[in-house]
């Protein structure tokens, strides 16, 4: 009996493996899947929490199924999507890296939480299911899997995802600040934090309060299961350093649409507390639902007939300046000045040019970019527009968006998105090359990456040590904390919305015991409104973004305005009227001609080229209307190389036209062989060669350095020059000049030809339009290269126009004043006799 059970046990384990690839996925989808997500394969998945979309929904009813609770209109923070961006670009930069985990890529799976607990459990569940399907921990068809979730930017999110992450025994990397007591270390033992615990911070918090001698200070938190324990904690400390709490208040947290209505309601009994004279420093615990509802107050304070609140604010790690977008435009001089001990950020090579590439095209994969995209930018990318917005272009720049809104910088928490990412890779490299611990070995192989489970992961990354692509080292400590620092960051907020950050010093968890914060005190920004008990009213210089220009007092940052030709200024509607009035009369003329086609004088000048070159003055007068109103990319491509074109085919013509004049000049003397080269080929061959060689630079220009719309804030100080870059200053100039080599060869030839018999004086006409032609075009130079902004367009299009106008006129004025007034001298034999 006893060898039969041994047989059973070495038997059995092998049985089972065998008919585990057998098994039938016949799982359901799920029913419900989160629309808000980013998914993309690899051998590896990283999973992501996101707090990316937001719904402002009704309070949980009996009555109806939760999924029809919601409004239609989902509203993204915009803010928070860099957190996406950064989780993408490190996968992107791993993946790149040929090095680093050969053989392995990594991929990545982005759900978001909605900031809702329970959206926070599905999505987490859903990480740990296969791809639609909601069955977490079952393998099916060999799905990629996800090896460890980064996520939690709030507390509580954070709490949410480890209830279920601890049971699957499946790494958690928060990014934000996530306060643990030795019990929930113990219940939550999966977790590694990106961010230190918040008892530094208000160790920090009370040093900063004794550097500034402030003793009466009044302290805000959410009315939730997160403030409260905030409470517990500040409270008996700020007592225990002889720092006194005015008051602790309680805002009342906004979940659902009538919390809103309660936020307003309150606001009259809790505002006037806080406007206590005694009270200048709040400290305030700042996470995103806390901080929004403070700012939702401060814009509807002037609303409800309530004065500003002229306070230092001091917050925590927790918070970020960020806005709705249909909150952008609030007030946020209350919050100038204001301090807060911010999540440590670095910049890594290369994460700039990267946030440069994205368009609502960059990848088919990324579900937050529509409602990002569109919130954003204020524009619609779908055909349907019943809210009226406009439509999206899909070229916008995230860099031309508020910080309030976006960062191009990358912040704390993208940082920490970044390094987590970072720290997952190495835990994998480490295992595929360090993994030979006897506990993970698999059938006597070491443990390779491939096969990696996500509990096997975790041990490894508590051994991790590495120095990322910014140059800072990375590693945990015994608690699994990042070993970091806290930047402490000045806010200087401007009167339009926007805010600079100014680093004005850190602390540093590791240092002796009270030496912990360090602070520059010269570079604080305080509130206008604000002075210290002991004189600390310092003011420093905070360079202006490159939109915005010093007021005349150099106290406040201004909006530069943009500017380019429009069609409704005054010179816009000048030059529209020239250009339509000569293309008018140019019409008229080249009708003129195809009614009197058979009359002696429109047959002595070449029928076939004067057609052509009215036909091309007409689009050259027309040609200049592509470089009036806001510049394009389509309009930017076109405006030099249309205008090069077809300036280039009158210029063709006007040669072709002298060259067959003194051809059919010499075609009459005695015993001349140029007979054979008068006609329309010859004339054909000159236009079109001489059209050819302009088409060449063009299209070398377009495919070498084609025009581009840029925006030009340098040029003049206060004002944004929307124009059009040339790309290439050399193919621009190769165009400019070889219209100048056609003009002056135009202009050698018919001054040569203008004392021939008058039946082939045209070449006086010419050489007078040439001359026009050429003066114009020889101080177009100086006068372009010497003007800025629209004025350098207005100087182009009046070349455009008056040398046009100068071709028309001195070529055809003399012919339609025969024609048309003086019919009695359009005969053969008077216009032999009189030209």
């Amino acid at each position: 009996m006893l060898l039969v059970l041994m047989l059973l046990v070495l038997v059995l384990p092998y049985h089972i493996v065998s008919q585990k690839s057998s098994i039938n996925c016949s799982i359901n989808d799920d029913p419900f899947p989160i629309p808000h997500n980013f998914y993309q394969p690899g051998d590896l998945l990283i999973g992501g929490i996101a707090s990316q979309v937001v719904y402002f929904n009704n309070p949980p009813s009996f009555l109806e199924h939760p999924a029809h609770m919601v409004l239609d209109e989902p509203v993204s923070v915009t803010k928070n999507y860099q957190h996406i961006l950064a989780l993408a670009f490190a996968v992107k930069e791993l993946n790149e890296n040929q090095n680093f985990l050969p053989n392995i890529s990594l991929g990545l799976y982005i759900l978001n939480s909605y900031s809702l607990g329970r959206m926070t459990f599905k999505a987490t569940l859903s990480l740990l299911s296969a791809q639609q399907k909601l069955a977490p921990n079952f393998t099916c068809d060999n799905r990629q899997k996800v090896i460890a979730v980064i996520g939690g930017l709030i507390s509580e999110t954070s709490a949410h995802m480890a209830s279920i992450l601890n049971i699957y025994k499946t790494p958690q990397l928060t990014h934000g600040s996530f306060s643990l007591t030795k019990a929930d270390k113990q219940q939550f033992s999966f977790i590694y934090q990106m961010v230190p615990d918040d008892t530094y911070q208000y160790k920090g918090v009370v040093q900063l309060l004794h550097r500034f001698r402030w003793t009466w200070i009044g302290v805000i938190a959410m009315d939730d299961d997160n403030g409260n324990q905030f409470l517990q904690r500040i409270v008996p400390l700020l007592s225990e350093n002889s720092i006194c709490s005015a008051f602790a208040y309680k805002l009342p947290k906004v979940t659902y649409l009538k919390d809103l209505t309660e936020l307003i309601v309150k606001q009259a009994e809790w505002y006037p507390v806080l406007m206590d004279r005694k009270t200048n420093v709040f400290f305030v615990y700042g996470e995103p639902p806390s901080m929004m509802a403070v700012r939702l107050s401060l814009y509807l304070a002037p609303f409800v007939l309530l004065p500003p609140l002229c306070k230092v604010w001091i917050v925590t790690s927790h918070w970020d300046f960020e806005s709705f977008s249909f909150h952008k435009i609030s007030d946020t001089d209350s919050l100038h000045g204001a301090l807060s001990f911010t999540v440590h950020s670095n910049q890594p090579p290369g994460f700039h040019k990267f946030l440069q590439t994205i368009r609502p095209s960059w990848t088919g994969r990324d579900g937050f970019i529509q409602n990002f995209w569109e919130q954003a930018f204020s524009c619609s990318l779908t055909c349907e527009q019943e809210d009226m917005k406009a439509t999206c272009s899909g070229k916008e720049k995230l860099e031309s968006l508020p910080a309030t809104l976006f960062e191009m910088e990358m912040t704390g928490h993208s940082y920490n998105v970044y390094n987590a990412v970072h720290a997952v890779a190495h835990a994998l490299h480490y295992a595929h090359t360090q993994g030979s611990m006897h506990r993970v070995l698999v059938e006597d192989k070491r443990l390779d990456a491939h096969n990696m489970q996500p509990w096997q992961l975790y041990n490894f990354l508590r051994r991790i040590l590495f120095n990322n692509s910014a140059g800072e080292t990375i590693q945990f400590d015994q608690d699994g904390q990042l070993v970091a620092l806290f930047d402490v960051t000045n806010w200087v907020t401007f009167s339009n919305g926007s805010f600079a950050r100014v680093k004005v010093g850190q602390l540093d968890p590791q240092a002796p015991s009270g030496n912990e914060l360090t602070l520059v005190e010269d570079k604080i920004v305080w509130h206008r409104s604000f002075n210290q008990e002991y004189g600390q009213n310092m003011d420093v210089c905070v360079k202006c973004p490159e939109d915005h220009y010093p007021s005349d007092g150099q106290h406040e940052c201004l909006p530069k305005v943009p500017t380019f030709l429009s069609y409704i200024e005054t010179l816009g509607i000048i030059l529209v009227i020239l250009a339509v009035s000569f293309s008018l009369v140019t019409t008229l003329v080249l009708g003129t001609f195809m009614k009197y086609k058979n009359t002696p004088i429109v047959k002595a000048n070449n029928r076939s080229l004067t057609y052509i070159l009215l036909l091309s003055l007409l689009l050259c007068f027309l040609s200049s209307l592509l470089f009036i109103g806001e510049p394009g990319y389509v309009t930017c491509l076109m405006r030099q190389t249309t205008f090069g074109l077809i300036f280039c085919v009158a210029l063709s013509t006007v040669l072709a036209k002298t060259i067959t004049v003194v051809l059919a000049f010499m075609a009459t003397m005695p015993g001349s062989h140029m007979r054979r080269w008068v006609g329309k080929k010859l004339a054909y061959s000159i236009v079109i060669s001489g059209s050819l060689i302009q088409t060449v630079f063009c299209t070398l220009w377009i495919c070498i350095s084609p025009p581009f719309p840029q925006m030009n804030m340098h040029s003049q100080p206060k004002i944004i020059i929307l124009e059009c870059n040339e790309g290439s200053a050399t193919m621009f100039y190769s165009v400019l000049g070889y219209l100048g080599f056609l003009a002056s060869v135009s202009f050698t030839v018919a001054f040569l030809a203008r004392k021939l018999p008058g039946s082939f004086n045209e070449a006086k006409f010419i050489t007078f339009s040439m001359l026009v032609f050429c003066s114009v075009w020889f101080s177009f130079i100086p006068s372009y290269l010497s003007s800025k902004g629209k004025f350098m367009v207005a100087v182009e299009i009046f070349s455009i126009l008056s040398s046009g106008a100068g071709l028309l006129g001195c070529i055809f004025f003399p012919k339609c004043y025969i024609i048309l007034l003086r019919p009695e001298m359009n005969v053969r034999e008077q216009i032999i006799r009189v030209m």
